[in-house]
């Protein structure tokens, strides 16, 4: 475009990346021209914008309804990268719908995955996986190392 004398798109990498909620009121109206052009990088922003708002949804019918609007929008832009997402969202159409409805997240498994590479690395390595394995129990087991008492057991 700047050899055909068109310089409206220099220095607006970082417009166009930021979250819209973190613009300043001066920043986001200096940005509207772009936004409102003809350019592939507007429809591409737009496109990328809506995606966004539609993880609000809480309700799976009013997901699916407005995901699908997305997913025609998206398939029809002419613009590759863009329908490759689209594709790969359908694609996975289910676990997206699950994602986008559920509060339920994986983080508890992220946490003991990060525990255990933790054991890992403080061991420097273990010699067979055994050890690895009695290591993890040990440290994740929720074992109380020095009970204050064993019940009936004999003193």
């Amino acid at each position: 475009m700047t050899a055909q004398g068109d310089d409206r798109l220099k220095k607006t990498k970082y417009l166009w990346l930021r979250n819209p909620e973190n613009m300043s009121l001066a920043r986001w109206r200096a940005f509207a021209d772009l936004r409102k052009s003809e350019l592939k990088v507007a429809r591409a922003w737009a496109i990328k914008e809506m995606a966004m708002s539609l993880w609000g949804y809480r309700k799976r019918g009013w997901a699916e309804r407005m995901w699908k609007r997305w997913y025609q929008w998206a398939i029809r832009c002419r613009l590759e990268p863009i329908k490759r997402v689209a594709r790969m969202i359908k694609a996975h159409w289910e676990g997206v719908m699950n994602a986008v409805t559920s509060p339920i997240t994986n983080a508890r498994a992220e946490g003991i995955n990060r525990k255990i590479q933790w054991i890992k690395r403080q061991a420097c390595g273990y010699r067979n996986r055994e050890r690895f394995r009695m290591a993890i129990y040990f440290h994740l087991g929720g074992l109380n190392l020095y009970p204050e008492k064993l019940s009936g057991a004999h003193t």
